[in-house]
């Protein structure tokens, strides 16, 4: 009886350990895989942007580097809080992502040179729009192996961007401590929400090293860095650029929203290189794509930094770069100008009237017409170029006219205008530029 009880004892086991090894999941204690948490911002692009790698398994958000054992992400939030104002003390955690990798496919350099290529590791406790010691850059490795490679690829790095005119790398190398998985909600957030908030950029800086991988090259590491703009091909009294980085969904988004549809007399030019033209000058490093910098002769006057959807902002914003004050006060205030003090009002000659901010055609001369009320007047705008509003305002019922393009308030129209619309957009001719056929 013991020696059947023992058969079937070792059977069972056989058994277990034969479903263990079959379930088991690859980790770092795998042969089969390796991983190395890093710090690169918010986690949500940094998995994104890393699992994206070929020869990745999984890239996990989390928390590391902190005091604490045990923390979730309002406690980072809370504690980060807490530092600025001087009410705690030690070391706060670093939204990180745990990389899981195949080694036979994927060497840890290669993790290393999408890592450093990724983000700006020259910012300090910062990366992108968000700022504190949680968003900071950072390796965390578990053995003397990955920690040698660390330093070598930052000293590596580090001087492909001193020849770029970068600073110094501030990112914190050290053992990996107090690791703790992120909320199910992070996992894959840009997966789940496409459209969602990522300050991740990099510099457009190519990592040195042209064979760290195996069997599979990251699709940047052959990229090279893009020249400076040219100021000799720019217009040196007004020019706004766009600054751009690989990879930027929201810069797609930008040129789909904006540049693909840009009329406006404001010169623009994009590039993928973050300095400014030689002689120009920025008022501070960019961290984020894209960055929309408007230069007077040579120098940065203003910026818009990213971009996720929000025309009418944007579009305000170049307006206050273009527009008067009495223009602003009617285009961003709903204010009017005086009867028969605006411009274009005696304006007859063949032609279209004109977003001043965007460019976009609002209306054509052979819709307008003198209407005696001291505001120029039409019978109807260019076909989906305005948008209409109920405005109460002034103890009246009145329909708002917009520009559909950036926004702007123009004027308001009423049922009593000529045939055949008998409509009367009456228009302050301030907020319209005139373009003669």
């Amino acid at each position: 009886m013991k020696i059947i009880i023992a058969a079937l004892t070792g059977l069972i086991m056989v058994i277990t350990a034969f479903a263990m090894e079959k379930t088991m999941p690859l980790n770092s204690n795998n042969s089969q895989s390796d991983s190395i948490v890093l710090g690169m911002g918010c986690f949500w692009g940094a998995e994104k942007r890393m699992s994206e790698l070929p020869g990745v398994l999984d890239a996990e958000s989390g928390y590391a580097g902190g005091d604490n054992a045990r923390a979730g992400y309002e406690d980072v939030l809370n504690f980060e809080r807490k530092l600025r104002i001087g009410r705690a003390s030690g070391r706060n955690h670093a939204e990180v992502i745990k990389v899981t990798f195949d080694p036979q496919q994927l060497s840890l350099e290669g993790v290393l040179a999408k890592f450093w290529e990724s983000h700006d590791p020259t910012q300090g406790d910062r990366q992108g729009n968000d700022i504190g010691s949680n968003y900071r850059s950072a390796i965390y490795y578990h053995d003397e192996a990955q920690k040698t490679l660390a330093l070598a690829t930052r000293d590596a790095y580090q001087q492909a961007l001193t020849a770029a005119g970068y600073g110094q790398i501030t990112t914190e190398i050290l053992p990996l401590k107090n690791y703790i998985t992120a909320e199910e909600y992070h996992q894959d957030y840009l997966k789940k929400n496409p459209n969602g908030y990522c300050g991740l950029g990099g510099v457009n800086v190519a990592y040195p090293a042209a064979d760290h991988t195996k069997h599979a090259v990251p699709p940047s590491a052959s990229r090279q860095s893009t020249q400076p703009l040219a100021s000799k091909d720019l217009n040196f009294a007004q020019q706004l650029v766009v600054f751009e980085s690989e990879n930027c969904e929201f810069c797609a988004q930008f040129k789909h929203d904006i540049l693909d549809h840009w009329q406006s007399e404001m010169p623009v030019v994009t590039t993928m290189n973050p300095n400014p033209p030689a002689d120009w000058v920025l008022d501070k490093s960019l961290f984020a794509s894209p960055t929309m910098v408007l230069f007077k002769a040579g120098k940065e006057v203003a910026r818009y930094t990213g971009y996720n959807g929000e025309k009418e902002k944007f579009w305000q914003w170049l307006g206050f770069q273009l527009l008067t004050p009495e223009q602003q006060k009617i285009a961003f205030e709903q204010g009017t100008e005086r009867a028969f003090t605006g411009s274009n009002l005696d304006e007859k000659r063949p032609g279209k009237f004109v977003d001043p901010i965007t460019g976009a055609t609002l209306f054509l001369s052979q819709t307008k017409f003198n209407s005696g009320t001291g505001w120029p007047s039409f019978i109807e705008p260019v076909e989906g170029s305005v948008t209409y509003h109920a405005d109460n305002s002034g103890y009246m019922q009145r329909i708002e006219v917009r520009s559909a393009s950036s926004g702007i308030h123009l004027g308001h129209v009423f049922n009593d205008g000529p045939p055949p619309t008998h409509k009367r957009y009456c228009i302050n001719g301030n907020v319209l530029k005139f373009v003669p056929d």
